[in-house]
């Protein structure tokens, strides 16, 4: 943003809307400064244009789309290592990479050989 600031560029392009930012508050606060300082947003994947009501309306909704998939990755990354590392009933078999010890619930990692 200093570099907006100090107008070195004109526009900024991205190839896609997304990988801008993943919060939609960080989205919408960075475009409304970029707006300000009258630089220009490209996303080249989405083919937004700004400029328009629809195009404003459709930014807002991949934002939010893209961080309800963050979202929902962290909350399905943090089950299965629940899942994985400490198991409700006592695993029949151990996960590829793991080995079972006896008197233990949850496998420990292999050690390298």
């Amino acid at each position: 943003m200093s570099d907006a600031c100090r107008r070195r560029f004109d526009a900024i392009l991205v190839w896609k809307i997304d990988r801008f930012g993943r919060s939609l508050k960080h989205l919408v606060n960075a475009l409304a400064e970029l707006a300000a300082l009258g630089v220009a947003f490209i996303s080249l994947r989405d083919n937004l244009d700004l400029s328009t009501p629809s195009g404003r309306l459709m930014f807002q909704i991949i934002g939010a789309m893209a961080e309800f998939e963050r979202a929902l990755i962290q909350e399905r990354v943090r089950a299965g290592l629940r899942t994985t590392c400490c198991p409700i009933a006592p695993p029949r078999a151990a996960p590829n990479g793991y080995r079972l010890m006896p008197g233990w619930s949850c496998p420990k990692r292999r050690s390298p050989e």
